[in-house]
């Protein structure tokens, strides 16, 4: 009968490794563990070696963090272009840092995290929160294909962003659309102008509008998820100019939409103002921030109150919604 040196003799082979080493490995590890007692030893130590075997399959088991923002991008192929482009964008951006981008997704730390967002997106508070957002993405897709067993990023904090207030457009801009869109040019996007100041609607949904997103019995409009801005539906009601309006959106709708503005003396233009405007209009005139948020398809109340509304005299308001 073989004696335990012999089996242990055997067990070893190849490995470079003696039943002397074996000794001293558990040794050390009894000695960090603290206790002499047999039965409770083996225990802990065969909890150790479990652990520690689990440890080094996880450490092994992971990819760059290069790879895994790549193949996250690639697995969103279903979101709209400039979503996507977005994306492509800020990770760009991620991968600039070499290191970063070479380190095992299972390795990063959160202050890697947050010394990568400082350094490139510190500067603007928005930045960084889009930012924070896609880097903490590509750690949960990490996750659901078990490269990593956290996300690091949902340690860091998201800052506050202070949105500014812009002031809508005046009586007399909002007539100079209006009128520009009656020359012959321009009719064909005197619907879509109406859209725009009376129901909200950003331009981007605007041009994504098909025909059947248009239900004039029902004198509903329905803005698809797939064609919302936040990945939301919404339904708003048909607030037609006038009998006999063309209510279809015309091909190649953003050029002519620019090409309106440009001939009704706009020169420098603040992206989503007609949203502004609606908001603060009727807020004014209506009074009920509830179904403002409904047509507006906010999560809550909070950009509400701080970005989209601005005073409005209510003599004003209630000419706008004359017209």
């Amino acid at each position: 009968m073989m004696n335990a040196d012999t089996i242990a003799g055997e067990l070893l082979e190849g490995t470079g490794l003696s039943v002397i080493d074996l000794a001293r490995l558990a040794l050390e590890t009894i000695e960090e563990l603290g206790g002499r007692r047999r039965k409770n030893v083996l225990v802990r130590l065969r909890a150790v070696m479990r652990a520690g075997v689990q440890a080094v399959k996880d450490a092994e088991r992971t990819v760059s963090f290069r790879k895994a923002a790549e193949q996250s991008i690639a697995e969103r192929r279903d979101l709209r272009p400039t979503s996507q482009r977005d994306i492509r964008h800020y990770v760009r951006r991620f991968l600039k840092d070499e290191r970063f981008a070479a380190r095992p997704l299972r390795a990063v730390s959160t202050r890697e995290c947050r010394e990568l967002l400082q350094r490139e997106f510190g500067h603007s508070p928005s930045s960084f929160v889009k930012a924070r957002a896609i880097l903490s993405s590509v750690f949960s897709f990490g996750m659901r294909q078990e490269w990593c067993n956290a996300n690091p990023v949902s340690r860091i904090t998201v800052p506050r962003v202070q949105e500014t207030p812009i002031a809508p457009l005046a009586q007399e801009e909002i007539a100079r659309l209006e009128t520009t869109a009656e020359q012959p040019r321009f009719r064909a996007m005197k619907f879509s102008l109406h859209l725009l100041l009376y129901n909200g609607i950003r331009p981007t949904e605007v041009s994504r509008l098909r025909p059947e997103d248009i239900d004039q019995d029902a004198r509903l409009i329905r803005i698809r998820a797939r064609a919302s801005k936040t990945g939301g539906g919404r339904l708003l009601p048909l607030r037609t100019p006038a009998e006999g309006v063309d209510l279809r959106i015309p091909r190649d709708w953003l050029r002519r939409w620019r090409a309106l503005r440009r001939a009704a003396g706009f020169t420098r233009w603040v992206p989503d103002i007609c949203r502004h405007t609606f908001a603060s209009y009727h807020a004014a005139h209506y009074r009920d921030l509830p179904a403002l948020q409904l047509e507006m398809g906010h999560r809550d109340l909070s950009l509400l109150r701080t970005r989209y509304i601005s005073p409005v005299p209510p003599r004003e308001a209630a000419r706008f919604w004359e017209q």
